[in-house]
């Protein structure tokens, strides 16, 4: 068995405040990308452990050079910086077989009250929606492994994240980490939450094959973008229409062409 992990940061362990989570301020970054490491390596420990042959680590928040490559175990391969492909942050999930994909560190959606930095890849739009659901980097990322046909068998962050992946994919093993309310989280200490994180992996190999994401027939997204003379510019993507000024949509029955969309309107690049 390979496995495919994703790593984000904004729901990593006791992480509320963006200084924790950008290398420009690494009095507040330190901490939090050593607990970002402990946990993607408790992730990897679990897999190991449970018959994984092999993980693919994807450093995919900010810079994608965050996590720690000496803290993660033996039997691990790192995939870090930005390939500029429209996986993103799958980058390398079609580039071989995997059998399971798991996510570390992710966060609520934007405009989700379950985690004070809640967004959707960046704070340009105040809310994305997907077939008129509210979308998450996880969801977005979760049809990426379903397009490839590998199941997404463990989502490791916010709670409100994890109730959420448990309607989409029930077989799903989540470890939620942290709750938000208001500006503030309450979370587990941080070892506890890296022990949790590392039996759940090896629940989660065991599990993969239950954990197939149901992929839509058809996929019509909508970004509410903050400023007006963003959405007008990024109008003109081949296929997308502008509606009531701020609002940019795009219609495919082909998920890649969805992931196209949002290499070059919803995300920075």
């Amino acid at each position: 068995m390979k496995v495919f992990l994703s790593a984000d940061m904004e729901g990593t362990c006791g992480i509320v405040s963006w200084p924790e989570t950008e290398r420009t301020t690494p009095f507040d970054y330190s901490p939090a990308q050593k607990q970002m490491t402990r946990e993607v390596a408790a992730a990897c420990r679990g897999a190991l452990s449970a018959g994984a042959a092999e993980v693919l680590v994807k450093d995919a928040h900010d810079s994608a050079r965050n996590i720690d490559p000496a803290g993660l175990p033996r039997g691990i391969r790192m995939n870090r910086s930005w390939s500029g492909d429209p996986l993103s942050m799958m980058s390398g999930l079609n580039q071989e077989k995997f059998d399971a994909v798991f996510f570390t560190g992710y966060h609520a959606w934007a405009g989700c009250p379950g985690n004070p930095l809640s967004h959707t890849m960046n704070g340009r739009n105040n809310h994305v929606f997907l077939n008129g659901t509210l979308c998450s980097e996880f969801l977005i990322n979760s049809y990426t492994a379903g397009y490839y046909g590998v199941p997404v068998a463990l989502l490791t962050g916010d709670k409100a994240l994890c109730d959420f992946a448990k309607t989409l994919i029930p077989a799903i093993t989540t470890v939620p980490v942290n709750e938000g309310r208001g500006g503030s989280v309450t979370s587990l200490h941080p070892d506890e939450a890296v022990e949790r994180i590392e039996a759940a992996a090896k629940e989660a190999v065991a599990k993969a094959a239950q954990c197939v994401v149901p992929m839509p027939e058809h996929f019509h997204m909508e970004i509410d973008f903050v400023k007006h003379h963003v959405a007008y510019s990024k109008s003109f993507y081949p296929g997308a229409t502008l509606k009531d000024d701020k609002f940019v949509c795009f219609d495919s029955d082909d998920w890649y062409e969805v992931l196209r969309f949002c290499h070059f309107v919803l995300s920075d690049g």
